[in-house]
Formats: structure tokens, C-alpha cells, sequence
């Protein structure tokens, strides 16, 4: 598939589950409500009780959030930023002083975001249109990027993690849950749209996404947790395995 390609479906995807009041399936498996598919994933109680309940959606594949070691103060960035359940509690920690920036390649996510955050007063955030590879953010400007599952969508990671690289400051680290493959992937779920948008089809390999990370500049590349799952091959009668891993890395 080419990249307009690609992004075309994505955001035709996630612009149609954000004007729904309940998700289609998306990065996690499907079943449930959003919120019983949030808790599945890696989100405590405590945390979804936290939030506004309309911005747990059940997207995603890990709680970065809550590896992040988040501090009064920060300056966070959110890629992917949806409906802003991980902008929301990240707000939390990092209190008044402190600033969350959603960015999200589709409309209607922003704007459902940002009707949310008005509706329950939150004070600290704001969120921008914009994609993952051209971020509408200055140059060393952050001091924490989070990203829930959604990196995987980019047909080209490598841009993505150079743009991360460029907006942290120096010391700052990158707290990312994704989904990446024990092996390659058929080149039938390569090009499948809706293993894409399903953010299955531009999984990388573990060892090639994370050298992409350490190729961007970052260091002390970390896989803090992983969760191994088996999806039916659209190659033949075999499954193949994916992986949700939370990374984290510094600049």
C-alpha cells in the first residue's frame, strides 16, 4: 500500500469511531465495554475513575500513562492522542503547573477531545491537528511523549520517532505502548487496509522497531512490559504471533 493510501483509511477509521458513542474495534481485541477493554489492557480502576468515562474509548494496547513517572510540572506530549484518555491523566499528575498537548491526525478526535476537556473544566491541556511525522510542536519543547498504540499506524515509523527525538529536550523520554511482530508479516496483511487500520498490518519486527528508536538518537531503549497475542495469518491455515510492548527510551 502507499503511504496516502494508508493514511487515507486511517483516518477515515478513526474519524468514523470518533462520532460514535461506542468503538468498533480498533488496536485491543474487541468484547466488552470500552471501559472493561481499557482495564484489559493495562488501565487501573483508579485511573479510568479518574477520568471523564466518555474519553475511554477501549483503544489502545498498554497504559503508558502509568510508566511514565510522570511530575508536577511537566511538559507532555500525547501522538494519538484520540479522545484523550492518557492527556487526561497525565493533566492529573502533572498538576496546574504543568501543560498536556494532545496531537491527533483526525478532526473529529480533536474535536470530541476538546469538547471533553471543556465540559470538565480541565485547565492544563489543549490539543492540535497534525501528524505524527510533521508535529505542529517547537523544537525542544516537551519534557515527556506518550503514545498508546498508534505509532504502528505510520508507514513511516522512522520519521516518527525523528520528530519525537527533534521536540523532546534534552534529558526528556519517549513512553510508548505498540504493537510489533515475533516474525515479518505476509505481504497480504502488509496490504490489507483494514489489518492497518486495525494497527496489525504496519507492525514491525521487535528488534527493527526498537533499532528505529535508537536510530532516531534516543538511548537506554527499554521494553518495560510485554503481552504476546495470536492473530489468523491471511497467508494460510497459520497464526501469526504480535506483541504489545510498552517502551521506554531518553534523548
Amino acid at each position: 500500500m502507499q503511504e496516502k493510501d494508508i493514511k487515507a483509511v486511517v483516518r477515515d477509521r478513526y474519524s468514523e469511531i470518533a462520532r460514535q458513542d461506542r468503538e468498533n474495534c480498533g488496536c485491543c481485541d474487541c468484547g466488552g465495554s470500552p471501559l472493561s477493554q481499557a482495564q484489559a489492557i493495562g488501565y487501573s480502576s483508579a485511573d479510568l475513575s479518574s477520568v471523564p468515562e466518555e474519553a475511554v474509548m477501549g483503544l489502545g494496547c498498554g497504559s503508558p500513562v502509568a510508566v511514565a513517572d510522570l511530575k508536577t510540572g511537566e511538559v507532555v506530549l500525547d501522538l494519538g492522542s484520540g479522545a484523550g484518555v492518557d492527556v487526561f491523566l497525565a493533566a492529573d499528575r502533572v498538576g496546574l503547573d504543568g501543560r498536556v498537548i494532545g496531537v491527533d491526525m483526525t478532526e473529529q478526535m480533536v474535536h470530541r477531545a476538546e469538547e471533553i476537556a471543556r465540559t470538565h473544566g480541565y485547565r492544563n491541556v489543549e490539543f492540535r491537528r497534525g501528524e505524527m511525522e510533521r508535529l505542529p510542536i517547537d523544537d525542544e519543547s516537551v519534557d515527556v511523549i506518550l503514545s498508546n498504540c498508534v505509532i504502528n499506524l505510520s508507514p513511516d515509523k522512522a520519521g516518527v520517532f525523528r520528530e519525537a527525538y527533534r521536540v523532546l529536550k534534552p534529558g526528556g523520554r519517549l513512553v510508548i505502548s505498540d504493537i510489533v511482530s515475533e516474525n515479518p508479516l505476509p505481504a497480504e496483511m502488509k496490504n490489507d487496509p483494514d489489518a492497518w487500520a486495525c494497527c496489525i498490518g504496519g507492525a514491525l519486527e521487535q528488534q527493527e522497531y526498537l533499532d528505529t528508536i535508537r536510530k532516531a538518537g534516543f538511548g537506554d531503549v527499554e521494553v518495560t512490559s510485554c503481552r504476546e497475542f495470536y492473530i489468523d495469518s491471511t497467508a494460510g491455515p497459520t497464526r501469526e504471533k504480535l506483541i504489545s510492548i510498552t517502551v521506554k527510551a531518553y534523548r
